[in-house]
């Protein structure tokens, strides 16, 4: 098995003991991305429309900087602190998926890392 660290200083540093994504065989795996400002450091400031957007551009990064496009990403897994905020995150995610969407899960969960309101973790195959 070959397996590719993938790291871009165009999405948030790993906060912990793993990596930005992960490449083995043709398949990307995308760590949970938070919507932390790659130049910042800092949660980006607003509500979940905000914070989906900024969680997608580094999606975004990962996938450019393993040379793959949000074309090539066939599952995501989305974790709100709130299911209420549903609608309007799905509102921004839908943006980056416009036709074959990949296939999901979402899920309320009681925190997320830094109290953020969003957190997307992705898988892309070439």
């Amino acid at each position: 098995m070959m397996k590719k660290i993938i790291n871009t200083k165009n999405a948030p540093k790993a906060i912990g003991p793993y990596s930005q994504a992960v490449e083995a065989n043709g398949t990307l795996y995308i760590s949970g991305q938070v919507p932390v400002n790659p130049e910042t450091g800092k949660v980006v400031e607003g509500e979940i429309q905000e914070q989906t957007e900024q969680v997608m551009k580094n999606i975004g990064a990962i996938l450019n900087e393993a040379g793959y496009s949000f074309s090539d990403v066939v599952k995501s897994t989305c974790l709100l602190s709130d299911m209420n905020n549903f609608a309007a995150m799905n509102e921004v995610y839908g943006k980056y998926y416009s036709e074959n969407q990949p296939a999901r899960a979402a899920f309320g969960v009681v925190k997320l890392p830094l109290g953020v309101l969003i957190e997307i973790e992705c898988i892309a195959v070439k």
